[in-house]
C-alpha cells in the first residue's frame, strides 16, 4: 500500500470517528430535550415542616407557589393548579412570575380560582411585568439575566386586581398584618428585587396590646438575593419565601443547579435552608418553581413543584 492510499485510509477512519461522535452527540441532545419536556409537567408538592409557631398554636399549613409561568392551553398545568385546593391550606403565598404569555391572564386565574378562595398573599416578579424573550441559555453563566431596552409589558394591573378581589393580599413593597388561626402573621413584602424595584415598607403595627401578643414575622419576595435575604433575616424575620430561581431548571443529577439566575449559592437554588446574617438567622424556602419560560420549556433532574409548609 501506497503512502497516500495510506494516508486516505487514515482520513477516511477519522472521517468515520467524527460523524459518529456527532450522530451520537446529536441522539443524547434530542433524547435530553424529550425528556426534559416530559418532565417540566411532572408536577409535584414538596411537604416541609417547620417548627416556628408560638408555643401553644395549631399547626398551620402554607401553601407556596411561584414561577408558573403560564401559557395559554396549558391545560394539565391547570388541572394540577386547580387540585392544589384539594390540600386546604390555611394561607396561599404567591411568590410572582405567573405568567409567560400576554394572552395568559384570564386562563390563569381560571386556573387559580379553587385557591382564590384560601386567604392569601402575593408580590410579582420580572415576568408578571414582561413577557419573556428568546435568550442564549448561555449566558445564565455569565451571572443574572438582564432586562432588554425594549420589553414587552403584560397585564400584571389585570392579574394584580383579580388576586386583589380573590381575597389575597398585594405585598408589593409594603406590609400588612393577618389573623390566622387565632395568631398574627405581620408580613412584609418587596416589588421583585431582579429589577432592583425592591423598597422596605418594615413590618406592620397594630396596637399596644397586639404587639405585645405573640406573632410571627414572614417575608415574602420573589428573587432571593443575598441583599434581600440579609435585610430581612436581620430585620428579626421568622420566615422568608422565594422563587425565581426555577430551582436551576436543568440540574446534574447528585450535583444539583448549576445556575440560580441571581446571586444565591447555587446550592440554596431550590429547598428549605437557614440563612445567617450578622448573628442573626432565618429559615427560608426557595420554591423551585412550576413553569419555565415557553421559550425554554424544559426541565431536567428540576420537578416543577409547589410547597407545603406544615408550620408548628
Amino acid at each position: 500500500m501506497s503512502f497516500s492510499d495510506s494516508l486516505a485510509n487514515r482520513v477516511r477512519t477519522v472521517g468515520r470517528g467524527f460523524a459518529v461522535t456527532a450522530a451520537v452527540g446529536t441522539a443524547a441532545g434530542a433524547a435530553a430535550a424529550a425528556y426534559g419536556w416530559w418532565e417540566k409537567d411532572q408536577f409535584e408538592v414538596r411537604h416541609e415542616t417547620l417548627p416556628i409557631l408560638p408555643e401553644g398554636s395549631k399547626p398551620l399549613r402554607v401553601l407556596h407557589l411561584s414561577d408558573i409561568h403560564f401559557v395559554p392551553g396549558q391545560d394539565k398545568k391547570t388541572q394540577w393548579l386547580q387540585s392544589l385546593a384539594d390540600l386546604k391550606p390555611d394561607l396561599v403565598v404567591n411568590t410572582g412570575d405567573n405568567l409567560s404569555h400576554a394572552k395568559a391572564v384570564d386562563p390563569l386565574i381560571q386556573a387559580l380560582r379553587p385557591l382564590l378562595e384560601f386567604p392569601g398573599v402575593f408580590v410579582p416578579g420580572s415576568n408578571d411585568y414582561y413577557a419573556p424573550r428568546i435568550k442564549n441559555p448561555v449566558g445564565y453563566f455569565r451571572g443574572p439575566s438582564r432586562m432588554r431596552t425594549d420589553p414587552i409589558a403584560l397585564d400584571w394591573p389585570k392579574l394584580r386586581s383579580a388576586f386583589g378581589m380573590g381575597g389575597w393580599i398585594d405585598l408589593t413593597n409594603r406590609a400588612q398584618s393577618v389573623v390566622l388561626n387565632g395568631l398574627r402573621f405581620d408580613f412584609s413584602g418587596v416589588d421583585d428585587p431582579h429589577l432592583n424595584r425592591e423598597r422596605y415598607a418594615g413590618w406592620p403595627r397594630g396596637t399596644v396590646n397586639q404587639d405585645a401578643r405573640p406573632h410571627l414575622k414572614v417575608a415574602v419576595i420573589h428573587a432571593p438575593y443575598q441583599r434581600v435575604l440579609d435585610h430581612f433575616t436581620e430585620a428579626g424575620a421568622d420566615l422568608i419565601l422565594a422563587g425565581h430561581t426555577h430551582g436551576g431548571q436543568i440540574c446534574i443529577p447528585g450535583y444539583g443547579a448549576l445556575v440560580a439566575n441571581c446571586d444565591l449559592p447555587t446550592w440554596r437554588a431550590k429547598g428549605l435552608h437557614d440563612w445567617e446574617s450578622d448573628s442573626f438567622t432565618t429559615p427560608v424556602n426557595v420554591s423551585g418553581g412550576i413553569g419555565t419560560s415557553r421559550f425554554a420549556p424544559v426541565r431536567i433532574a428540576c420537578r416543577p413543584e409547589a410547597v407545603l409548609l406544615t408550620l408548628t
